[in-house]
């Protein structure tokens, strides 16, 4: 039997947002996003100075999308530095990153938002990237951008999926 490949994935991406304030980050990525709740742990400080990911133990979130994709909000103790002031343009600041969500309806996902008081990037209503790939471009409460994208044909982009 061959081997797998070293990055042969076994599960679903998981990404992984440090934040400052924990209770408002889960209000959004479960509130209003939707995200289902998974686990809640704590993270000793030997553990996370041994991966540098914090000077202080952090309290570590898991939640899930409707896919299975899982999100970890890791807040350490002690708050780490405020974010520079968000920038106009999503690729303004080096080493930026964002989470896309492919969903079905990008103008209720808008409209949900809106309701939660939460503005677009890209305005009230979703952009047309080409026909039948519509965008909008959203802050969290702590400013990471998160991109939400509907397909007309999903199999056209992801045939793999079918």
């Amino acid at each position: 039997m061959a081997k797998p490949d070293v990055f042969e994935m076994t599960a679903p991406l998981e990404v992984g947002i440090g934040c400052r304030d924990l209770a408002a980050m889960r209000g959004f990525y479960e509130g209003v996003l939707g995200l289902r709740f998974i686990s809640e742990g704590r993270a000793p400080e030997q553990t996370t100075r041994n991966f540098r990911l914090a000077r202080s133990a952090a309290t570590v979130v898991r939640l899930q999308t409707s896919y299975g994709e899982r999100i970890k909000l890791i807040a350490p103790d002690g708050a780490p530095p405020a974010p520079a002031a968000p920038s106009e343009y999503v690729l303004d600041r080096p080493n930026v990153c964002y989470l896309t969500f492919i969903i079905p309806d990008v103008d209720a996902a808008i409209a949900r938002l809106r309701a939660a008081g939460i503005s677009c990037m890209t305005g009230d209503q979703r952009a047309e990237s080409r026909p039948g790939l519509y965008v909008a471009f959203l802050r969290d409460p702590e400013g990471n951008v998160l991109e939400l994208v509907q397909y007309d044909d999903m199999a056209a982009y992801r045939p793999d999926l079918t």
